[in-house]
């Protein structure tokens, strides 16, 4: 049994190589279309399994079942899971059939929410949420991997930036669909909704994901497109792939790129799990209208992301910092805007859509398109698995601190609960700030193929 299952997440084999040029180009075509179906529409709907505890906080608070610092607890054991997840199903990655590692990866995610509806024992939502986290760690490594498959070098920032859409896409159908059903069904279904949405979604990536070019009977895609900065690189070194992923711990620049994900994911989680019961207790908002405003930032994003690949692709020849420095600028004000601007609801969607715009192009660098470029290519798995341990460590941390400054400056007058969001803004703001220094630090590390 333990074989079959073995064998179930291997790479099959290389088929004959195809030599009829009109059906490798339509093979190429139709696959590539699929892959960016999966790990991009997959991959999004995934992240409503991540993200729904963000919703339902409230509600959990309010009905005395977990306080702000246990829920803290709760959330940062999904992040030190998905963190060291990242790293292994990262290096791991590189060896597996990505078809099988994202499908299965997120059906047992699904699994997890389901139950996690049925509980309201702190211990067991800890374990619970803490196996999520291990199995969404499946979804980024294989989706990336994938990319790599079917995607040459020249094509990467955009389709990586494509692909970048998916937590956006998660992220707004978690804070509107989820949002909702948690209003009109209470929290139970914040996690149901999600369980049974990703069951079929599982199913999904499970027809649409493919395996390596190869094992179709089609060249490398490099080939296949021509690509003259893969073509120009050296031959791959002998040494083993092992060897070569222990390899990039030797680079700098990844170093500093983990440290700045890592503060970058302080914010991005604080505003994913704590932004709906701000924009609740912090600016008068009901849960729809608090999850609905959320929304903004998640659409805006999905643009970041995809602006960003495009941009630093076409006018800074795929060289990120540049791109970086204005998309963190964005993402600052955005903050300050959303923290401390009028309480106008006009000015606050621009904040939430200017911080999207400039937190998701972020993402899709610092968190994994730039380590990619400086790594060599044959193990972008584990650079975005050392990238990634880094930026939930930074989640996990942010969960423990945000839970504890908030419940300590949480008083209860006359029966009702009143919050002081200001010490955990302060950290918030200031980890971005941190963030962008260290990536834009590395102006003129270069490319690796």
């Amino acid at each position: 049994m333990f074989s079959n299952l073995i064998r179930a997440f291997a790479p099959g084999p290389d088929a004959p190589p195809l030599t009829d040029r009109e059906r490798i180009d339509r093979i190429f075509r139709h696959n590539r279309l699929m892959v960016m179906l999966a790990i991009t529409g997959g991959y999004g709907l995934a992240y409503t399994c991540r993200l729904a505890l963000g919703v339902v906080k409230k509600p959990l608070i309010d009905a005395g079942i977990f306080t702000p610092t246990e829920l803290g607890l709760i959330g940062s054991a999904f992040f030190y899971t998905y963190a060291f997840g990242k790293l292994t199903n990262g290096f791991l990655s590189d060896h597996l059939n990505p078809r099988m590692f994202l499908a299965f990866g997120i059906l047992v995610s699904a699994l997890v929410n389901i139950g996690m509806g049925f509980n309201v024992v702190l211990w067991v939502a800890v374990a619970l949420w803490g196996l999520n986290g291990w199995f969404q760690s499946f979804g980024a490594p294989a989706s990336v991997v994938g990319l790599s498959h079917w995607f040459s070098n020249h094509e990467r920032g955009r389709f990586y930036g494509i692909w970048s859409t998916a937590h956006s896409i998660g992220e707004g159908l978690t804070f509107l669909v989820t949002g909702a059903l948690v209003s009109a069904l209470g929290w139970r279904a914040g996690f149901w909704g999600p369980g049974a949405l990703c069951v079929v979604t599982a199913l999904g990536c499970l027809w649409l994901m493919k395996d390596r070019p190869q094992t179709f009977g089609l060249p490398k895609v490099s080939v296949w497109r021509h690509d003259e900065w893969d073509q120009a690189a050296p031959p791959p070194p002998t040494t083993s792939l092992w060897k070569t992923q222990l390899s990039i711990l030797a680079i700098p620049a990844v170093w500093v790129l983990a440290v700045s994900s890592a503060l970058m994911y302080v914010t991005r989680y604080a505003i994913n799990s704590w932004g709906v019961l701000y924009l609740q207790e912090g600016r008068g908002y009901s849960l729809v209208e608090a999850a609905s405003l959320l929304t903004i930032n998640t659409v805006t994003g999905i643009v970041g992301a995809v602006a960003f690949g495009y941009v630093s692709d076409k006018f800074f020849k795929a060289r990120r910092p540049p791109a970086n420095l204005i998309f963190g600028i964005m993402e600052i004000v955005g903050l300050l805007i959303i923290f401390f601007g009028p309480t106008n609801v006009w000015v606050l969607s621009f904040g939430l859509a200017l911080f999207g715009l400039g937190l998701t192009g972020l993402v899709t660098s610092v968190g994994g398109l730039f380590a990619t470029d400086i790594c060599p290519k044959r193990v972008s798995g584990a650079a975005l698995g050392m990238i990634g341990v880094f930026s939930y460590i930074g989640a996990a941390i942010q969960e423990n601190i945000s839970g504890g400054l908030i419940e300590a400056g949480m008083k209860t007058v006359d029966g009702v609960k009143i919050y002081d969001f200001g010490p955990s803004i302060l950290f918030w703001i200031g980890c971005s700030v941190a963030s962008l220094i260290l990536a834009t630090s590395l102006w003129k590390v270069k490319l690796r193929d």
